[in-house]
């Protein structure tokens, strides 16, 4: 019968084995879901870096590209009287007085010329409308209105002064005055 203690108690001390191995096991799993839940955790939080630093990045170009071709639209703007100064100058010139004067007016449409050609190459478009087209608020500034026979409202009757474009956004618009005649 001793023998068969012996058999007993060494069922139980392997039972209770099994039943630490249980609980060591439950508690590896328990580990485990808790080292996956951390892994998640830290996947996602650095899948959501990798997202900011991307539109940091794509951020970054747009604003250097706006930066490149914005940038200079203060210096422009403030260029723009420096136009319409001599192009005025030019205007005003009598046919009696380009004789004498042909190498001041020659010296001064060169200065013109090279003023155009430095706006082309930074995006510098003018708007010059014409007598006769139809007013677009998003181009032209309307000066003044009058009734003019022969015309429709809201045609352009005057250009006062050019307007211009820097790229695809509107630096000046053209200054009109523009028909108030009823239809």
């Amino acid at each position: 019968m001793a023998d068969n203690e012996d058999q007993l108690q060494s069922l139980d001390e392997l039972a209770a084995e099994g039943d630490e191995m249980d609980l060591a096991a439950e508690a590896g799993f328990e580990e485990i879901e808790a080292l996956r839940a951390e892994r998640d955790e830290l996947k996602d939080k650095f899948m959501r870096a990798l997202a900011d630093a991307e539109n940091m990045r794509k951020r970054s170009d747009r604003d250097r590209r706006e930066a490149e071709n914005y940038g200079g639209s203060k210096l422009a703007r403030d260029m723009l009287p420096v136009y319409d100064n001599m192009r005025r100058a030019l205007q005003s010139v009598e046919d009696s007085d380009k004789e004498a004067n042909a190498a001041l007016l020659e010296g001064v449409e060169l200065t013109m010329r090279e003023l155009i050609s430095v706006f082309k190459k930074h995006g510098i478009d003018p708007i010059v409308p014409e007598v006769g087209d139809k007013f677009d608020p998003k181009l032209h500034q309307a000066m003044f209105e009058a009734p003019v026979p022969g015309t429709k409202a809201g045609e352009i009757i005057q250009v006062a002064a050019e307007g211009f474009m820097l790229h695809d956004r509107l630096l000046r618009a053209a200054q009109v005055g523009v028909s108030s005649t009823p239809a």
